[in-house]
Order: C-alpha cells, then structure tokens, then sequence
C-alpha cells in the first residue's frame, strides 16, 4: 500500500528493516492483515532519502497501532529508528515482534545488532538524535510482544499476530450509516443472542420482516460487531437482485469465495463450479456469511449448496420476507428474528434526525408522518430527507401524497 497524499487512519503501522524481511515475513504478514480487513500501512518506497517525511510521521500520529519488526539489520537503519522514535513518542499500542534477532540485544543494543547501531551512530553528529534511538529501543523491547524462536512457524508467528490484533480493540468498525441507528441496540441484543458465538454448533438465523423494516441495517451491525472474530468470512448484499441472471449469480459466487477463500483474483466459469469450491472450502473454515435479501431457496442453494456440512462455529445470516426459506435445512439449527416496526418514540426520533436535525418539527406534521411511516425506518428516513429543507408551508402538500402514494424509494421493499 503506497503512502497517499493525505494521510489517513490506519489500524496497524508497519515498521521494518526492507532488507531483511521486505520479501519474506513482512509479505506474509502484511498479507494476512489485509485479508482480514486490518487496515494496515506498509511504506512501499524503496529508494528512501536521509530523513524521513513529514507525511509518514503523520501516518504514524494517525495510525492505532504499530507492528515493529526488529530484524539484524533493523539498527543500521536512520529512517528505521526515526519510525520507531516517533512511535514510541506517540504512546499508541507498540507490538514487537523480534525476527531472527534476541530481544535482549535489541533492549540492550549488544552483540551483532548492537554493533549496527554503533556504526551507524559514528555518522551522526547529532548524539541526542542517538540517544533516542537508544532509548526507543529499549523501551520498545520491554513491551511483552513475539519472538520468532518460540512461535514454531512463520505462517503460525503471522496467525497469532493476527489473531491478537482481531481480539483487541484496536480495528475501528466501519460506520453502520443513519438508516436506523436509532433502536437498533435492542434489535441486535436479540439476534446476537440467537447466534451465540460462544456456542461451538452451526447456526444458521433468519432476520425476516416487512420491506423497509431494517434487516439489512441490522445484518450490517452484527457482521461491522463480530466478523473479526471470523478468519473466513463474506457479506452480499442484494441477493435477490443480483441472482435474477447466470452472470449475475456467478459473480455473487466469486465475491463469497474470495471473501472465505482470501484469495482477491478468484475467478468461477459455472455455476456447478462456484457451488463445488464454495462447500468445500465451507467444510474446512468455521466462516460468517450473510446472505441479504433472499427470497427463493434457489439462492441458498446457488451459494451453499444443501447447507449439508459446514465446519464447527460457522454461522449464517439470512436477511428475508420469507420464513419458510428456515425450515428443513438438511438438520442445521434454525433460527429466526422477526423485526418489528418502530415503536413512537423510536419514529419520532429517527424521522427527527433526517426532517429537521437542527430545528423542531411542529406537532402536528410529526404526527402526521409518524402515522403514514407504520414504523417503517425506510419511510421515515425517505420522508424525512425528501421533507428537509422545504418550507413548513409544503410539508401539508408532500404529506398528503404521502398518505394516498407511498414513496418509491420505499414502495418497491
């Protein structure tokens, strides 16, 4: 990932020594984090003056955390050490990972690593610069972080690496957007307890309900919530539209796969195709898979084949009007949420937000559209916008539409 030009918020910051582990471990690493959708920072320019530039020092103050890769040649490096002076300065969440190095000789600056940093420092005339390189160096090295030595393999160095940056608090959760923020904790709280991550069964849970109700915005808060704690793990959205071509559902096909497979360029020519890797990947990765807006079984089918054999812990979400689309699924455990509409308060607050964010809506015409709405989110959303901003003077032409014509943003659902 190349350095842009303005700098941006990542979850991981990457330091390291492009000479010892650029091709190698670092690859790997960075791979891996991006595959799970950890946003992460890896500086791609090979031909680095002395001094290192204002725009990464940024990175760094932006970025949540910093994964430091200590290597035998990290020492020798000016811009190397600046990074880490500037992240030890920043008091963000510091790893260490120390790789083909003693973590020992890194706090201490002795032996082969130590003699790096003494070469280097007979460059530099600047001995406070120095001595807080030493001092980032120590500090860094007392953080409790991995050495290579003791984790077995590469791959499985890079696995816990991930895996305790999922566990943390660390990776910032994409926005869930305005369409109903508002009384979704409760709707969440009870399908999550459906799911029951904690449980080792397979689950598959239906969130049926009207057009407009709010499945998918809640489907979205549960994958945003728990989908770190899935390595394998896919969301697609507009099931039922997409699937109404072959093309169409060959490359709902793709998309699930490259999402449980990690693998970006994946291609599929059939359907049988995408169907046979699909299930075969499902048998050997617990995986949390969404499916929104499904109305046929046809569509399961296409994407999970007979829902015969997924691997301990998967779960599956299906967002649809269809709750038959539950029953007999080859003895998967079922379950289903039923959304109900919005209640009063829960309208009002929701059509507030989009109508008049920053003034009062008169009694009477919330009143109005509280009662046209049913408790639909998508219709006081969609009233709401399209009501904002017209004088008060309109809003009993525009409602009165409202009664006898249903918007059509919200009609079709």
């Amino acid at each position: 990932m190349a350095s842009s030009h303005q700098p941006k918020d990542f979850d991981v910051f990457l330091s390291f020594r492009g000479e010892d582990t650029r091709r190698g471990f670092v690859s790997h690493l960075y791979k891996a984090l991006d595959q799970h959708g950890i946003q992460t920072f890896i500086d791609d320019n090979l031909h680095r003056g002395e001094n290192i530039s204002e725009e990464l020092l940024k990175t760094i103050e932006k970025s949540r955390s910093s994964i430091v890769v200590f290597s035998k040649n990290y020492a020798s490096s000016r811009w190397c050490l600046d990074e880490l002076a500037k992240i030890m300065e920043c008091s963000k969440k510091v790893l260490p990972v120390f790789y083909q190095v003693d973590p020992s000789e890194v706090c201490k600056q002795t032996g082969d690593f130590g003699n790096e940093l003494t070469e280097l420092e007979k460059k530099i005339e600047d001995k406070t610069k120095v001595q807080r390189w030493r001092d980032a160096l120590s500090r860094a090295a007392n953080i409790s972080g991995w050495d290579d030595k003791n984790r077995g393999t590469e791959s499985e160095l890079v696995q816990k690496i991930v895996e305790e940056i999922l566990n943390s608090d660390i990776i910032q959760m994409p926005s869930n957007g305005a369409t109903m923020l508002v009384g979704i904790n409760s709707r969440m709280e009870a399908v999550t307890k459906l799911l029951d991550f904690e449980s080792n069964d397979v689950r598959m849970v239906g969130i049926t309900g009207l057009g407009g109700i709010g499945k998918t915005t809640i489907a979205k808060a549960i994958y945003n919530s728990f989908s770190k704690r899935f390595k394998a793990k896919s969301f697609l959205e507009n099931v039922r539209e997409s699937s109404k071509t072959e093309e169409g559902k060959i490359r709902l096909q793709e998309a699930l796969l490259k999402g449980i497979s990690g693998d970006k360029n994946l291609r599929v020519s059939t359907i049988y195709e995408g169907t046979t890797r699909i299930n075969r990947i499902l048998r050997l990765k617990r995986v949390l898979i969404i499916l929104d807006d499904v109305d046929n079984a046809d569509q399961i089918e296409t994407l999970l084949g007979q829902c015969e054999c997924f691997a301990f812990g998967s779960r599956i979400i299906l967002t649809t009007r269809d709750k038959s689309l539950l029953a007999d699924r080859n003895g998967l455990s079922t379950y289903e949420y039923e959304v109900e509409e919005l209640d009063e308060e829960e309208a009002i607050e929701l059509f507030r937000t989009h109508a008049c964010p920053s003034n009062e809506v008169p009694e009477y015409y919330l009143k109005r559209a509280i009662s046209y709405a049913k408790g639909l989110p998508l219709a006081l959303k969609v009233m709401g916008r399209d009501l904002c901003g017209k004088p008060i003077d309109k809003w009993d032409e525009a409602l009165e539409y409202y009664k006898t014509n249903p918007h059509e943003d919200f009609k079709k659902y």
